[in-house]
């Protein structure tokens, strides 16, 4: 059995970052809220005054992350001559700000670097290829905040102590083994008693540590994952008939309804609709 925590996420919503910014920030700088886009800033040196609205704001002091998963405006202030120095980019991951991934996530990550300690090379090499000038070096760090973001999500998991949700089931060592393989083949005939057994818990232990675990039950969650599947392939172009039998239903028809009771629409009509959202930059 698989029993990587995110491998089957990733590999159905990928993430892609590209770099916007590079060096110095200084002065005051509005970042506005893009939409389908997150926002990943690399502070170096600050420090860095982070506001959000009229009240809300933070103090970066220490080299750290500031990590927008979803759409954020926000506003950075440093001091205006000798700035900050940063490295910026946008991120998404397939699904969207309405996909799994960046839904589970808070909408704003603060994380001093010394607190990434696996990542501690990619960031020294992610800084040099962003500050210099050698070849390539677009494709190069956008990888490498490809691997950041990655890093961030281990950390979100495993020290973050979040209460409930995605991360949390996976933060759990048994939750997690049930979501995982759920992760790994949505299309299958997934029973209570099935699932309670890859998390090797009793059927009513289960349901109700899954439930106070990821504020769903394991049915619920199920059928939200599913459709989230869906919507990604319905993004891709892929026929109804074909995403309803990888996504574990036996028609179209079953298909839609499923889909409608989550969404509030049919598959057609919510294509239709994200067709008319502007693409990303």
């Amino acid at each position: 059995m698989n029993t990587d925590r995110l491998d089957a996420l990733l590999r159905r919503f990928s993430l892609t970052a590209r770099m916007f910014h590079s060096g110095p920030l200084c002065g005051i700088v509005d970042f506005s809220a893009t939409e389908g886009l997150g926002q990943l800033h690399l502070i170096k040196r600050g420090p860095v005054q982070v506001r959000h609205g009229a009240r809300r704001q933070v103090q970066v002091l220490e080299p750290s992350v500031v990590f927008y998963p979803r759409p954020f405006a926000h506003r950075f202030t440093t001091d205006s001559k000798r700035g900050a120095d940063m490295a910026c980019a946008y991120v998404t991951f397939n699904g969207g700000a309405a996909g799994p991934i960046a839904q589970a996530l808070p909408p704003v990550m603060v994380i001093p670097l010394a607190e990434l300690q696996e990542a501690g090379a990619v960031l020294e090499l992610l800084f040099v290829e962003a500050f210099g000038q050698k070849c390539g070096r677009q494709q190069v760090v956008n990888r490498l905040f490809e691997v950041v973001v990655v890093h961030i999500l281990r950390f979100a998991m495993d020290r973050m102590g979040v209460d409930q949700g995605l991360l949390a089931g996976l933060a759990h060592p048994r939750i997690a083994r049930a979501m995982i393989a759920l992760h790994d083949k949505p299309a299958d005939a997934w029973t209570l008693p099935r699932l309670a057994r890859h998390a090797r818990m009793s059927r009513s232990h289960f349901v109700a540590v899954f439930r106070d675990t990821v504020g769903v039950t394991p049915g619920d969650y199920l059928a939200r994952y599913r459709i989230s599947v869906a919507q990604d392939m319905l993004r891709q172009g892929d026929a109804l008939k074909l995403i309803a039998g990888q996504v574990g239903y036996s028609s179209t028809a079953a298909l839609s309804r499923a889909f409608k009771s989550v969404c509030g629409s049919s598959p057609r009509q919510w294509k239709a609709a994200a067709a008319d959202m502007p693409p990303p930059v």
